[in-house]
């Protein structure tokens, strides 16, 4: 049956080593997320929590732009001196009124150079025919810390 098998993908063009291919990316839209002052929870079993609500923000780029809606939020977690775990979960709207619903975990690693490293991966949900790209794209985020607390933006890159 292996056989049967091997031979098929042979026939069809299978090409064993077509599953090793570089990995690219393109930016798909850079987002800016003002955010309200901080709800601490305090120190908990895995670490200590600080909510922030999103108050609003922008989006944009080559082939989509918006805004921030102002219901999301950060559920941060830090679980010591200098690393962060974020979960996110926030709505978008597009210029043309496309709602798109994003979440995303991340990690946020402060240095002692004063240096971070701020990744993140985001996912998509939406209804929009002309988006449903979305709903199927993996993504990687590059955070910047804007103003700490208060504002912070990621270029959103599209892994292809």
């Amino acid at each position: 049956m292996k056989k049967i098998v091997l031979g098929i993908l042979c026939v069809i063009g299978f090409n064993p080593t077509s599953f090793s291919q570089e990995l690219k990316s393109k930016l798909l839209f850079e987002i800016t997320f003002n955010l309200k002052p901080g709800v601490e929870i305090g120190q908990t079993l895995t670490g200590k929590r600080t909510i922030y609500p999103v108050l609003d923000g922008f989006f944009e780029g080559p082939n989509l732009k918006g805004k921030v809606l102002p219901n999301g939020g950060d559920w941060l977690l830090q679980t010591d001196e200098t690393s962060h775990k974020l979960d996110v979960r926030a709505s978008l709207q597009t210029n043309e009124g496309e709602n798109i619903y994003v979440n995303y975990q991340g990690y946020l690693k402060l240095n002692a150079d004063g240096t971070y490293y701020f990744r993140t991966t985001p996912y998509f949900e939406t209804n929009s025919k002309k988006l449903a790209f979305l709903n199927h794209t993996v993504c990687v985020g590059v955070g910047t810390i804007v103003k700490p607390g208060e504002t912070v933006s990621y270029k959103v890159y599209q892994i292809l």
